[in-house]
């Protein structure tokens, strides 16, 4: 049974990007092979924990674990998530974590870099996309289908570079191995290291005669239409991330990411306050003196409020449930009416004449001391 990835990393529900980034580094330092010679045991929790930090560092991804455990993350493709990674896997995905070379022991040791790119070739930019979004979008969740243009392997060469199968032959630096010895001198003598090989990048070959297509860059540019799956509850200058959906990576390497930053389309009736919507309800001053029933607007539909009667402008009411989800499916926020007296420009003769005797009544008067609540009242009355 799978233990929970939070537990594997050491970090809570609450913990941020950074927080979680740095939790794993720690851990996969910790059970790292060139740390653990021989140790399948400290294997397992190196790859135990890549499998974690794959699933928490995707806010996609994080927010259906949250909701559903394992289960929601075993089918979503694009990483770990569903078993069978191995460690040319994890370094050529998160060799950024440890610097240059995918081991933060390379040079001293000498074999984590020969296993991140030997043969590996080289990673594929992220691309990052814009997606805009509605209130109501948000508020449900949404799978956005979008043609992203970006590099593709070539489909003449696939991916080789080459012209044809004879057009390519065993590097002579590194013998087709990918890589190259070389001795350093260190403060503990001299040290042999392993590193790329510099006149293949890794590949261990060497094209004579390039593809017509790609003219020997193995990729060409292409549309590809993305399926995005966007969980509900997301905020404007959110980041969430599809491994593997980048630019096609070079000589065999790894696709990059496609990054997408959510970005939230102006609504003609709520405004966004974090969780909750908040509503502008204008009513005639009849209307808040007598009280009414209206009908006010939501996310999923209308609905009837009852206006009691001497209603304030200011005063708030909540809709308990109407506002947006969490994106960690802790709960929704509310829907917050807030009334206006709506105050007519123009009047006529018989409206004026209304006004003029009602202005001298004595309940028409202005009483701010009379036990009504004010605006910073009623704010932390609704909070509390």
């Amino acid at each position: 049974m799978k233990r929970d990835y939070y537990e594997i990393l050491g970090v809570d529900k609450n913990a941020d990007e950074g927080t979680i980034k740095k939790a794993y580094r720690k851990v996969a330092m910790q059970f790292h092979p060139d740390r653990n010679p021989g140790d399948k045991a400290a294997e397992d929790k190196f790859k135990e924990a890549a499998e974690a930090y794959e699933v928490l560092s995707d806010a996609n991804k994080k927010a259906r674990y949250d909701r559903y455990g394992h289960a929601g993350v075993e089918n979503m493709g694009g990483g770990f998530s569903g078993g069978g990674m191995n460690m040319e896997d994890i370094f050529s995905h998160f060799g950024d974590i440890f610097g240059d070379g995918g081991s933060p022991f390379e040079g001293f040791f000498g074999q984590g870099g020969s296993r991140s790119r030997s043969g590996g070739g080289q990673k594929g930019s992220n691309l990052r996309i814009k997606v805009a979004l509605t209130l109501e979008e948000i508020e449900a969740g949404v799978t956005k289908k979008i043609k992203v243009k970006k590099q593709v392997t070539c489909k003449s060469c696939n991916g080789s570079g080459a012209k044809d199968r004879n057009s390519v032959s065993t590097c002579g630096t590194c013998q087709g191995s990918g890589y190259v010895r070389q001795v350093k001198n260190t403060f503990l003598g001299q040290m042999q290291t392993t590193v790329v090989c510099p006149t293949c990048n890794g590949t261990g070959k060497k094209i004579t005669s390039v593809c017509t297509a790609c003219r020997g860059d193995g990729r060409t540019m292409d549309e590809e239409l993305i399926e995005i799956e966007i969980p509900a509850g997301v905020q404007e200058g959110m980041q969430l991330s599809m491994r593997g959906k980048g630019n096609a990576g070079q000589g065999g390497g790894p696709a990059g990411d496609l990054l997408i930053n959510i970005e939230e389309k102006a609504h003609d009736l709520f405004s966004r306050d974090s969780m909750n919507i908040v509503y502008d309800l204008f009513l005639n001053f009849a209307d808040a003196a007598l009280g009414t029933n209206v009908e006010v607007p939501t996310l999923s539909g209308n609905v009837k409020v009852k206006i009691p009667a001497g209603t304030q402008a200011g005063k708030i009411f909540r809709l308990k449930g109407k506002g947006l989800p969490s994106l960690q499916q802790y709960g929704k926020g509310d829907q917050l009416i807030n009334v206006n007296i709506w105050t007519p420009k123009v009047l006529t003769h018989e409206e004026t004449q209304i006004l003029e005797k009602m202005r001298e009544m004595p309940n028409f008067n202005p009483k701010p001391n009379s036990g009504e609540k004010g605006f910073f009242e009623r704010m932390k009355e609704y909070f509390n």
